[in-house]
């Protein structure tokens, strides 16, 4: 294969990418000061944001889990990837050719695994769409139009066709240049005794993408009796690209709505997404052939989050002027048995997220898309309007199943409802809950109080707070419950492992960790003529000094024409692996400084990372001035008191005297310093 990607070509990547972009079409970033956003952290489930991003620097970092990194680094997570691969990706994305330096006369690589996987979709997806128009696929179109939807609905949702044939997708694909491993590790074709053949055959197909709208996989419904498979609807089975517990259908047309809108609509099916997009729900999203989870409840919080009181994160639905819901997550679970079991499923999720959880049942147990043909637009909006809370509507189906006018009546909705209130985790809402709904069965509060006390037992519910504020810097239960001194060791070691630093309010650590933050974010607010002075010997915390020295290492400071995102990528690379985290979070930190007019662009995401290292204001120059003169002095202090120890040690009077003029000759030069810096004499 070919040999490493040109160095050239990944500063091309590196200055074309748009990290905000990037970051952004997973997590939704809130402004947090100039040129700075926050947002839940894609990579750990947490509940109040800590995960920030500096697009002018090119950098982000979880202050939760403390994962950082560029934009290179940020693919590589998200995607699941290497360093090469996450090159190749941006550089797709971002129409960058790479070159290649030759490993003897091997050809060049068509592209990383991933990128060629994703190809294979996107030309899949062509050939679907070209086959729907064909005389085979007129079962699909009569099926299509039957649900009352358009050639025109069916291009924008891009609706294709299988054909039943044996191989014609695979001779498809094969005519374009994949291999029939390609195909395999896709999800688009299966290795049979008579060779590889079409995974989908027969069906009606629908692409499903991720937000940035690259196809990872397909679902599709059967049409034919004689069809071998006899599900009705099959998906793309568990890929490197698809995997069903993290992929929602619709996430592409809908996630911009979802962000700005701040509710999002869950649906069944396909065409349950379509009819509620062209009725004017255009927050719609479905799974694809399982149930909603976990990892799908993580992904609509980091689109839906709420945080506009600033330290004080919202939970549950909002009243917004102009807007029928906000911070709302609504299901539409059929009202029968088996969308009963749905919204009970729903229980398990977390207690946050189910503030905000409504449900959604049509008339008639019609689902969306039949609502919409047999009653129109204006049903599919009504319907998501008169949302119920999750709780309410699994209680109440509950309930209404006995006759409460009787005592046995009301003791069995009791023993009915009472485990139902004990999977409400949230300490305040469960006992809210038992006084509304003893209220409404015409029982004793302690009766049904002391019932669902004994589930919460039985079923070792553990309370929680959903409407607690959560610390910035989350633990693990364990880390909580461990004793100070054990936690104290964890620490220390974590902290040694890492090169990081605590965060104390002590004003040696607190100056040595502003002027690190200022000279990653700002260098050409650092005299040079002052830090030719500092040495190794001005930091007393242990990761500042060897921070100090990488700074040596990648060349001092660094030279004007150099881009901000270059400059921290060579700081990394001197730094190494131990140093990686903490020069991040010291490249995202907030200084307390005003940011200059030349620093804001008329890039609303603030300057890039390829942009060169802007002009410090007068400000930042004097501030980082005054950090270097209180690191300095340090330096001078301590050369003094190790001359006066030399002093106090030796019995030669001659040589007492050479180290006091020493001690005297330090003395001035420190002053001298002082009165420079803070006469204005140094800029």
């Amino acid at each position: 294969m070919a040999g490493m990607i040109h160095k050239e070509d990944i500063e091309k990547v590196r200055n074309a990418a748009d990290l905000h972009e990037i970051v952004s079409a997973t997590v939704a970033l809130k402004p947090s000061g100039i040129g700075s956003y926050v947002g839940l952290c894609p990579f750990h489930d947490e509940k109040t944001p800590s995960f920030s991003v500096r697009p002018a620097m090119g950098v982000w970092h979880c202050f939760g889990c403390g994962r950082s990194g560029d934009v290179f680094k940020y693919v590589e997570e998200q995607e699941n990837i290497d360093f090469r691969e996450a090159v190749e990706l941006l550089a797709d994305r971002y129409h960058i050719e790479l070159h290649y330096d030759k490993t003897g006369n091997a050809p060049e690589t068509k592209g990383s695994k991933r990128t060629r996987l994703l190809e294979a979709n996107e030309e899949a997806q062509r050939f679907f769409v070209a086959q729907l128009v064909t005389d085979e696929a007129l079962p699909a179109r009569k099926l299509l139009a039957g649900r009352d939807f358009s050639q025109a609905d069916c291009a924008r949702f891009g609706c294709g066709y299988a054909p039943r044939g044996w191989d014609n997708l695979v001779r498809h694909l094969a005519n374009k240049g994949f291999t029939q491993q390609e195909m395999l590790d896709a999800g688009l074709a299966r290795q049979g005794q008579r060779g590889v053949y079409d995974y989908f055959r027969g069906r009606v197909t629908w692409p499903i993408r991720d937000s940035t709208g690259r196809t990872l996989g397909f679902g599709a419904r059967k049409l034919y009796d004689d069809d071998q498979i006899n599900a009705k609807y099959i998906n793309t089975p568990d890929t490197q690209l698809y995997h069903k517990n993290q992929v929602l259908y619709g996430i592409d047309l809908a996630k911009k709505q979802i962000v700005d809108k701040r509710q999002v609509v869950i649906v069944e099916g396909y065409t349950d997404v379509m009819a509620m997009h062209l009725a004017g729900v255009d927050t719609a999203i479905a799974t694809c052939g399982t149930a909603f989870g976990d990892e799908h409840a993580k992904i609509v919080r980091r689109l839906i989050a709420d945080d506009s009181l600033g330290a004080v994160q919202l939970r549950g639905p909002l009243n917004v002027e102009g807007q029928q819901l906000s911070s709302r997550i609504v299901f539409t679970f059929d009202g029968d048995a088996a969308g009963q079991k749905a919204a009970l499923h729903a229980f398990g999720l977390d207690s946050s997220f189910l503030t905000q959880t409504f449900v959604a049942v049509a008339p008639d147990n019609l689902d969306p898309c039949d609502l919409r043909i047999e009653r129109g637009n204006d049903a599919l909006c009504q319907l998501i309007a008169n949302a119920k809370p999750l709780f309410d509507f699994v209680i109440d189906t509950a309930i209404d199943r006995f006759a409460t006018t009787y005592t046995t009546g009301q003791m069995g909705a009791v023993k009915a409802v009472a485990p139902l209130i004990a999977q409400i985790r949230d300490e305040s809402l469960w006992d809210l809950y038992a006084r509304k709904v003893a209220r409404r069965i015409g029982v004793e509060l302690d009766v049904l109080r002391n019932e669902v006390r004994a589930a919460r037992r039985q079923l070792r519910v553990r309370g929680d707070d959903a409407y607690a504020p959560k610390r910035r810097y989350e633990q693990s239960e364990r880390e909580q419950r461990a004793p100070a001194p054990e936690q104290a060791r964890r620490m220390e070691a974590a902290n040694a492992q890492r090169q990081s630093f605590y965060r104390i309010q002590d004003p040696v650590f607190i100056c040595e960790q502003q002027f690190m933050a200022t000279l990653i974010q700002i260098p050409r607010a650092i005299n040079p003529e002052l830090f030719r002075a500092l040495t190794v010997h001005c930091f007393q915390t242990p990761v500042f000094q060897t921070l100090f020295q990488a700074v040596e290492v990648a060349g001092g400071l660094p030279v004007e024409s150099i881009s901000q995102g270059l400059w921290l990528h060579n700081l990394t690379k001197a730094g190494g692996p131990m140093l990686s985290s903490a020069i991040t979070e010291l490249a995202v930190m907030p200084l307390p400084l005003l940011m200059p007019a030349n620093a804001t662009h008329n890039d609303e995401h603030g300057a890039p990372a390829a942009q060169p290292l802007r002009e410090a204001s007068a400000e930042e120059r004097q501030y980082a001035n005054q950090l270097l003169a209180k690191l300095l002095d340090v330096g001078y202090m301590r050369r003094i008191d190790a001359t006066k120890h030399r002093m106090a040690r030796t019995a030669d009077t001659q040589e007492q005297i050479r180290l006091l003029s020493v001690i005297t000759e330090t003395e001035k030069e420190r002053k001298d310093l002082q009165s420079r810096i803070f006469g204005g004499n140094i800029g």
